[in-house]
């Protein structure tokens, strides 16, 4: 069984008791969930990129997108330029 941190026992206990997860189910989502927030925002940005190009967006519109998304995670990283996001991805 997965290891559930000790700081999230209330939580895997909420999920148990709002949710149909059972107490193992709740532990991996908590994890993942973590784990997708724990994504450095380098990383965030590279990878958002190639799944926006992927769905046809121009660069311009990946961008926007990328800026207007990062406010909006766990712990948001400093305000970043359309031109600081270019070089993130291009160096």
């Amino acid at each position: 069984m997965l290891e559930q941190p000790a700081s999230h026992h209330d939580l895997v206990d909420h999920l148990v008791r709002t949710t149909p997860l059972r107490r193992g189910e709740a532990v991996r989502v908590i994890l993942d969930v973590l784990a997708y927030f724990d994504e450095p925002v380098e990383e965030f940005v590279r990878r958002r990129h190639r799944e926006l190009r992927s769905g046809g967006l121009g660069n311009d519109a990946v961008f926007e997108r990328i800026a207007a998304e990062l406010p909006h995670r766990a712990v948001a990283p400093p305000t970043l330029t359309l031109r600081q996001l270019r070089r993130i991805v291009y160096g």
